[in-house]
C-alpha cells in the first residue's frame, strides 16, 4: 500500500513508471538553443506545410516560397504579393523591421533548415488542416519554452477544408493536449468545439495592453464569420487573458482572441479566419476580405500581436499585464541554484526538502526540492530572494510533480502556494496529483525594478501523505 511516511510513500512499480516518465521529458525539452532576437528584424514564419491552401483557403503571405521578397522585393501594396494573407505580410514588410518566411514542409526545431523555428521570433499556424506529428509538436512546444512566439489562428468546428477527418479545432487541441513536451493544459486554454456564425466581438477596455494598444493601432472589434471561441483556464496557466470577446460573454467563456505564455515563450490565439483573409489570393478560391471589414479593426490586431509575439513591441499581455517591459534589459536566468544539484545552498528551505532521496526520482540531475508527503501534519518551505533589475520583463517557470496517498476527487486536503513577493501565483493540492513532472510559468513582469523573495509553502494535512516535487526552476528576464 501506499505509505504514510516520506521514506516509502510509493509503490516499487509507480516509481518505476515515473522514472521512465522523466527520462522521455528530459530528452525532448531544452535540446536546442533560444531563438536569438536581432537587434532591428524580427523573424516571422507563416506555415503552409499543414493544408493552409485545402479548399477555399489560401492562408499564405506570398505564393513565392520559402522567401516572399522573390515575388516582389519592395512591395508597396497587398497585390504585389499573391494570397489572402499577402496584406499581413506586406504590412510587416513596410515597416523594415520584419523578416519572413513560409514553412511548406515539416517544423523543426534545431535543425540546419532554412525555415527552423530556430532561426525565427515567431511561428504564425493560420488555419492548419492537417496534424501535427510527434516530432512537430515536440519542436513547436520547445520553440515556445525556450522564448518564440505562437500564433495559433482556428477556424469553426466543421472545417475540414481537405476531408481528412480533422479541422482546426481538434488541431490545436491535439497540439496543446497530446505532446511530448506537456500536455497538461500548458497555456491555460482549450478551443471550443463551436460554429458561430457571425459577429463583431469587442475588446477588454485595457489601455495598457500592447495587443489591444500597439503601434498599429488601437482594437475595438474583431469579425466572426463562422468561427469559435476558446475557454479560459487560469488555474492551469495564470497568464492566460482573454482580450476579445463574444457577444455576451466575458471571464473564461467566450474568448474570442486571447493571450497567454509557456516557459519564455509567448502565445496568443484567434477563434477564426476570416479577419486575416484580406480577400484576394489565388485564382479559383472564394475568399472574404475580413483584413479590411470596416466594423472591426482586425489588421490592428493582427499586427499588434505580431509585434508582442515577436518582442518588437514593450510591454506584457496575458495575466493582467504587468510593468517592466519597454527598457534596456540583458537576458538572464537569475535564480541561483536552479536545479538543486548544488544541495543546501542559495536556497532557504526546511529541514529535508533539498534532497537526492531515490523514493522520488528529480526530473532532471539527482536534486530536487520536496516538500510534504510524510502524511501527518505538517509544513514545508523553500524561498529564494532575487533582484529584478528594472526594464525586464520575467518570467518565473518550475516543473512540479504532485504525489498523493488521498483518494478525494473533490476536496484539497493539503495544499502548496506559490508566491512571488506579495502575489500569490498558484495554489496546487491533491487534486493536482499526476504521473510526471509538468512545467509551471509566470508572468512576474510587475516585480522588475524590486527584489522579491520566491517562495513555495507546502502544508499538509493529518493523515494520507502528499507530495509537492519542484525540479528545474527558472526566473528569466528578458
Amino acid at each position: 500500500m501506499l505509505g504514510s511516511s516520506r521514506s516509502r510513500h510509493r509503490l516499487t512499480t509507480a516509481l518505476a513508471g515515473f522514472g521512465l516518465l522523466v527520462t522521455g521529458a528530459a530528452l525532448q525539452v531544452g535540446t536546442a538553443a533560444a531563438p536569438a532576437h536581432a537587434a532591428t528584424t524580427y523573424r516571422v514564419l507563416f506555415d503552409d506545410g499543414h493544408a493552409e491552401e485545402a479548399g477555399n483557403a489560401d492562408w499564405i503571405i506570398s505564393t513565392s516560397k520559402p522567401d516572399p521578397l522573390a515575388q516582389d522585393s519592395s512591395p508597396s501594396s497587398e497585390t504585389d504579393w499573391t494570397g489572402a494573407l499577402s496584406s499581413w505580410g506586406v504590412a510587416l514588410q513596410k515597416t523594415g523591421s520584419y523578416s519572413m518566411k513560409t514553412a511548406t514542409s515539416a517544423l523543426t526545431y534545431g535543425g540546419s533548415s532554412t525555415t527552423d523555428l530556430s532561426n525565427f521570433d515567431a511561428l504564425v499556424l493560420p488555419e492548419p488542416n492537417t496534424l501535427f506529428t510527434t516530432a512537430e509538436k515536440t519542436a513547436i512546444m520547445n520553440f515556445v519554452n525556450n522564448g518564440g512566439g505562437l500564433f495559433m489562428i482556428s477556424d469553426h468546428t466543421g472545417a475540414d477544408r481537405n476531408s481528412d477527418g480533422y479541422d482546426a479545432v481538434e488541431i490545436l487541441n491535439d497540439l496543446m493536449t497530446n505532446n511530448s513536451v506537456d500536455s497538461t493544459d500548458p497555456f491555460g486554454f482549450s478551443i471550443d468545439t463551436l460554429d458561430i456564425s457571425s459577429g463583431y466581438p469587442a475588446a477588454i477596455s485595457d489601455s495598457s495592453d500592447p495587443v489591444l494598444n500597439g503601434s498599429y493601432g488601437t482594437v475595438t472589434k474583431s469579425l466572426i464569420a463562422d468561427g469559435t471561441t476558446a475557454t479560459l483556464k487560469p488555474s492551469d496557466n495564470s497568464n492566460v487573458k482573454g482580450l476579445v470577446y463574444r457577444s455576451g460573454y466575458s471571464g473564461n467563456t467566450g474568448a474570442f482572441f486571447a493571450t497567454s505564455t509557456f516557459g519564455s515563450g509567448r502565445v496568443a490565439f484567434w477563434g477564426d479566419s476570416s479577419p486575416i483573409d484580406d480577400g484576394t489570393g489565388q485564382s479559383g478560391n472564394t475568399l472574404y476580405d475580413g483584413w479590411n471589414d470596416t466594423g472591426a479593426t482586425n489588421a490592428a490586431l493582427a499586427l499588434n500581436a505580431t509585434a508582442w509575439l515577436t518582442g518588437a513591441s514593450s510591454g506584457s499581455s496575458g495575466g493582467g499585464g504587468g510593468g517592466g517591459g519597454g527598457g534596456t534589459c540583458t537576458s538572464a536566468q537569475l535564480l541561483g541554484n536552479p536545479g538543486f544539484e548544488s544541495g543546501n545552498t542559495t536556497w532557504t528551505a526546511s529541514s529535508g526538502v533539498i534532497t537526492n532521496s531515490s523514493s522520488e526520482a528529480a526530473r532532471t540531475g539527482s536534486y530536487k526540492a520536496w516538500l510534504d508527503g510524510y502524511g501527518s501534519a505538517h509544513t514545508d518551505t523553500l524561498s529564494q530572494s532575487v533582484t529584478i533589475p528594472s526594464g525586464c520583463s520575467a518570467t518565473l517557470s518550475f516543473y512540479l510533480h504532485v504525489d498523493t496517498a488521498e483518494t478525494t476527487t473533490s476536496t484539497a486536503y493539503d495544499k502548496l502556494t506559490v508566491t512571488a513577493g506579495s502575489t500569490t501565483l498558484a495554489t496546487y493540492s491533491n487534486l493536482n496529483a499526476a504521473s510526471g513532472y509538468v512545467l509551471k510559468s509566470f508572468d512576474v513582469s510587475s516585480l522588475a525594478g524590486t527584489t522579491a523573495t520566491i517562495k513555495f509553502s507546502g502544508v499538509e494535512g493529518s493523515t494520507l501523505q502528499t507530495s509537492f516535487v519542484i525540479d528545474d526552476t527558472a526566473l528569466n528576464v528578458s
